[in-house]
């Protein structure tokens, strides 16, 4: 009787599992949903108390395997049975019909599929009688990483096939925009800093070692070719890539849309053209389309190059560029007090996102592109990623556009501006500056920067809990935060009491930051984490450091003459002296208590640098690098040991990818050295 009852529950739990799968393919593939989500959640909710009283029925294909759990130490390489090769890049349309040419040569008849890029990260799906079984990151294209329990956390990947096939097929990960921006909206309430975009986002959710992260993520696939291995049961083989493509349909895999098979230039221009229309109204990123010979015998003949395949080409879009009008130019005040222009823009999309605001950099920017306030302005997105103007229609001008002048006052506290390093000529140029260090805006972005990972540590002390703190008057400096009480904290708006005390827990931690972390926190201009690890190591302590000459600093190792009389017109600013001594009081250690950096931490190591770093430039990271024993490199190759990636990294992070080179950010470089613990 008890094996019946066993073979009936294990009969009940299969059932469930098929239910949940069906319902998910509706909802996650064919965008389609028979039934609630209420109704979902309590079938998958049954199914997750049925697996976990039994676990001997528990199955690695099980539906429930999507909500993550497994945490690893790291990922382990997997060699690809098929190479996952990269693409040649064209262009334009002429180099894209040398390339059509080339395979007509072999074959007139040739027709050829043509598909959207998707902008994401590549992997393979490798299934063993039916069942999901390995998935895999590109890597250098023979070797990838393993991380197949963070792909089965992406709804639309089947974790069992309808047949008992065993094949391999290759998809592009991605974040759709809508994920992406929800993210980022979060992020941003918390004051953490933002995604870059969503391709990185992808990337680097798809690698979290803690699978319960990256289900967390949203992440989705599009699969776009078949590797290998058989894609029917009778052993019939496939004749066309297209064919593939309806076939891997039928067995649940989420395929890519907006493709045609085209027999001609112009048919294969027309619908690259088409392609980019649809662009703005995609739900997830694209940066070209794909052109590929359609007959998978012909692309036998044609074969393969050394990295890329003779039988397909990537077309990249050129950066797009759009109209709009410029309403405005206002000035925001950074943390040193540079004054730095913004475009303020009619709203427009381009490459993916909606564009209101665009940075002018500084005064000379604006009077070389002779940008007026009122003109009709071309903006395209640098990278993809950072809005910009590259010009303005002179030809649309009314006469009613002004041309736009620096404040000479400073916009936060009223107090005028000076200009740094002008230029010669009367009107002055370059940099503009509020010296006033009672200003409201350095004010807050002094806190911010106090509060940043490099400097005191202060975890959950972004911008808006910042502002909360500064306009409750709970706070004027800094030095304040180690005077707040939890429940004066608990009654501020979006806080509670949980949250108070968490971040009172972390000022009170950063009190331990070093000398280190609280010169760099202290925000003297120039001095940044580099140059401020070289003066604890050198003066030991704060006392030391602020009754240091000019002479003695610049015999400190990244201090010139210019950040050395910065520092002493910091230390001879009585305001600063009575900052300090509140920090002290508070508890702050100001002597020098981490153990300075081995000068052969980094020895034999090859670094690359690339994108915009959290807290350092790439000249700091460069110098703290080889302080360290290290090497930098200006390229990626098989030999690079690790590519260090900041915001709006590009082509080297690619080719990073590509080689299978370890990529790691600013905190684990830190960690590497022993600078700063990395967090979890």
């Amino acid at each position: 009787m008890e094996n019946t009852d066993k073979n009936e529950l294990k009969e009940h739990i299969e059932a469930l599992r098929r239910k949940i799968e069906y319902h998910a393919h509706r909802y996650y593939v064919l965008d389609s949903p028979e039934i609630s989500d209420f109704e979902y959640d309590a079938m998958f909710s049954e199914l997750l108390r049925l697996e976990a009283e039994h676990p001997e029925l528990d199955s690695p294909t099980s539906p429930t395997k999507r909500v993550g759990g497994a945490v690893l130490e790291g990922f382990r390489e997997v060699r690809h049975t098929y190479p996952l090769r990269s693409l040649s890049d064209v262009f334009s349309f002429d180099e894209l019909r040398a390339f059509t040419s080339r395979v007509r040569e072999v074959d007139p008849n040739v027709t050829f599929s043509v598909e959207p890029k998707i902008d994401g990260l590549s992997v393979s799906l490798t299934y063993v009688d039916g069942e999901f079984t390995v998935g895999a990151t590109r890597g250098n294209g023979s070797v990838g990483e393993d991380v197949t329990e963070n792909l089965k956390t992406i709804g639309s990947i089947p974790l069992r096939l309808p047949e008992p096939l065993s094949l391999t097929v290759r998809g592009e990960v991605y974040m759709p925009r809508e994920t992406f921006n929800k993210h980022n909206a979060r992020r941003e309430a918390e004051g953490r800093p933002l995604m870059a975009n969503p391709r990185n986002a992808a990337a680097g959710s798809l690698r979290q070692l803690d699978s319960k992260i990256a289900a967390s993520r949203g992440l989705d696939i599009f699969v776009f070719n078949f590797q290998g291995g058989s894609l029917y049961a009778d052993g019939h083989e496939p004749e066309t890539h297209s064919e593939t493509l309806s076939r891997m349909q039928e067995l649940g895999f989420k395929v890519l849309p907006h493709k045609i098979v085209a027999s001609n230039d112009s048919e294969i221009t027309e619908h690259i053209e088409k392609i980019a229309t649809l662009r703005d109204s995609l739900s997830f990123d694209i940066d070209g389309a794909v052109v590929k010979v359609n007959s998978l015998s012909l692309r036998t003949v044609l074969g393969e190059g050394t990295t890329t395949p003779k039988w397909a080409v990537a077309y990249k879009y050129p950066p797009e560029q759009k109209r709009t009008k410029l309403l405005d130019i206002v000035t925001a005040v950074g943390r040193t007090g540079v004054l730095t222009p913004t475009a303020v823009l009619a709203p427009v999309r381009i490459a993916g996102s909606t564009v209101s605001r665009a940075t002018l950099h500084n005064i000379d920017i604006i009077r070389e592109r002779d940008i007026r306030v009122g003109d009709t302005v071309i903006i395209q997105k640098a990278g993809d990623i950072i809005p910009e103007i590259v010009g303005t229609v002179a030809s649309e001008r009314t006469g009613n556009e002004t041309v736009w002048q620096m404040p000479e006052v400073c916009p936060s506290c009223g107090e005028p501006l000076v200009h740094d390093d002008a230029d010669e000529d009367a009107d002055g140029g370059g940099i503009v500056r509020c010296i006033n260090a009672l200003c409201p805006a350095q004010r807050a972005r002094n806190i911010e920067h106090f509060a940043e990972r490099a400097a005191m540590d202060i975890e959950s002390l972004g911008p808006s809990v910042t502002a909360l703190l500064i306009d409750s008057g709970l706070i004027k400096d800094a030095s304040d935060l180690y005077s707040l009480r939890v429940d004066d904290v608990a009654s501020l708006e979006r806080m509670g009491k949980k949250s108070a005390e968490n971040l009172l827990a972390a000022i009170e931690k950063s009190k331990s930051a070093g000398l280190s972390r609280l010169i760099y926190a202290l925000g003297i201009r120039q001095v940044g984490v580099v140059a401020a690890a070289a003066l604890a190591e050198r003066f030991r302590n704060i006392d030391a450091l602020i009754s240091a000459t000019e002479e003695q600093l610049t015999e400190v190792p990244d201090i010139g003459e210019v950040t050395s009389q910065l520092i002493r017109e910091y230390f001879a600013e009585p305001r600063n002296l009575d900052y300090i001594e509140k920090l002290r009081a508070a508890g702050v250690v100001m002597e020098m208590t981490d153990a300075a950096p081995r000068a052969d931490t980094l020895s034999g190591l090859t670094f690359v640098l690339t994108g915009t770093l959290p807290t350092m430039t790439r000249d700091e990271a460069s110098e703290l690098i080889k302080s360290a024993g290290g090497k930098v490199s200006s390229s990626v190759s098989k030999k690079t040991s690790y590519v260090v990636a900041g915001d709006a990294a590009g082509s080297k992070l690619d080719r990073a990818n590509a080689l299978g080179v370890p990529v790691i950010g600013e905190e684990e470089l830190l960690a590497m050295i022993g600078q700063t613990p990395v967090k979890g």
